[in-house]
């Protein structure tokens, strides 16, 4: 009886493993198999626009699997540790600093924020970099002076590393008042084994090929980031192209005409769901501009609509527990209205 009921519970626990590794797979082809009944047309550009965005960002990705495979096959994810011991307040405006110049996309950053993470370095120093790295790299720098003028580039960046400080600080005194003490989800880390490498660090081993277990951590973190990326980005990337599919351009576009303060209130609202692309944004954007908008509402719906869109936001759920995710969305709305504001009143002095 006894022996029975053992292998019942091993049999559900194995189910329920099964279940959590699978569901975003299964959410992914569930989306698709509804699309095939009612939409078939839709289906099939959902599927070629997923693939083309994973095929675009494919060398960002393989970059940073492999950087992340080769620090925790060699330990130089200890040097990246130890960089990130002492003050707290100098973590998070590093952190800040490197999101806000990083040639990462959003996409890419994700196994490098979740090595920092499963190695204990603090939520707030992390979060800073993840609020700043999506808003400005150095391509969109040169495309937002050339298609809007080299003082929205500027301000854009700053606003990446003010957001990054902000949020930082947020994040910092929250956990210092006791909040945040669980931030991540299961298997992520939370400086519990992963936290050792900060606590006690250990050598480097260059020559990581020449032992066989270091060899095989290289494939099997490899392997694991890749497969991690790969369901949730293609969940990521087939929800964007529904919107992008049914929420026209236009219609997102055209809430954001006038001037005065309830325009930056509204692009920023809709900035937050109404996915565009960074760089698809701009010459919308900069034609509003043209027509009347205030540039503090065109610096808002950027600045939300690139922290919050949906690879970036989806990145954060993937990683981190639901309150985490909540307290980034509202970080983002709160930075990109400010942004909105400082922009439409330095404009206008």
């Amino acid at each position: 009886m006894i022996t029975a009921s053992l292998s019942s519970n091993r049999r559900w626990a194995g189910l329920r493993h099964i279940w959590r590794d699978q569901r975003v797979w299964l959410a992914s082809a569930l989306l698709l198999a509804v699309l095939a009944v009612f939409d078939p047309t839709q289906a099939g550009q959902s599927a070629l626009f997923a693939g083309g965005a994973l095929v675009n960002t494919a060398p960002f990705l393989i970059l940073s699997i492999g950087i992340a495979a080769w620090a925790g096959a060699t330990g130089a994810d200890n040097l990246i540790a130890r960089a990130f011991t002492g003050a707290p307040l100098m973590m998070i405006g590093l952190g800040a600093l490197a999101g806000g110049i990083s040639p990462f996309c959003s996409c890419g950053v994700i196994p490098l924020i979740a090595a920092l993470l499963a190695m204990g370095v603090p939520l707030s120093a992390v979060m800073a970099f993840w609020l700043a790295s999506p808003i400005m790299d150095p391509s969109m720098f040169v495309l937002t002076a050339g298609v809007l003028d080299i003082e929205f580039a500027v301000a854009k960046t700053l606003a990446a590393v003010g957001l990054g400080l902000f949020g930082g600080l947020v994040v910092h005194l929250l956990a210092r008042g006791g909040a945040l003490s669980d931030p991540l989800r299961e298997g992520i880390g939370n400086g519990g084994c992963g936290g050792s490498k900060m606590r006690v660090p250990k050598p480097v081993v260059w020559r990581f090929w020449d032992e066989p277990e270091r060899r095989a951590k290289l494939a099997g973190t490899a392997l694991a980031t890749t497969l991690f990326l790969a369901k949730w980005l293609t969940l990521a990337f087939l929800l964007e192209s529904l919107m992008l599919a049914w929420i026209p351009a236009e219609t997102v576009t055209a809430a954001l005409g006038g001037t005065g303060l309830m325009p930056i209130v509204v692009a920023t609202l809709v900035g937050v769901p109404a996915y565009l692309n960074g760089y698809a944004a701009l010459p919308l954007v900069g034609g509003l501009i043209d027509q009347g908008m205030a540039p503090g509402a065109g610096m808002a719906f950027l600045v939300a609509g690139g922290v919050t869109s949906i690879p970036a936001a989806m990145a954060v759920w993937a990683l981190a527990r639901p309150q985490v995710f909540a307290l980034y969305i509202m970080l983002s709305l709160t930075g990109a209205f400010a942004s909105g504001l400082v922009f439409q009143f330095w404009v206008t002095a």
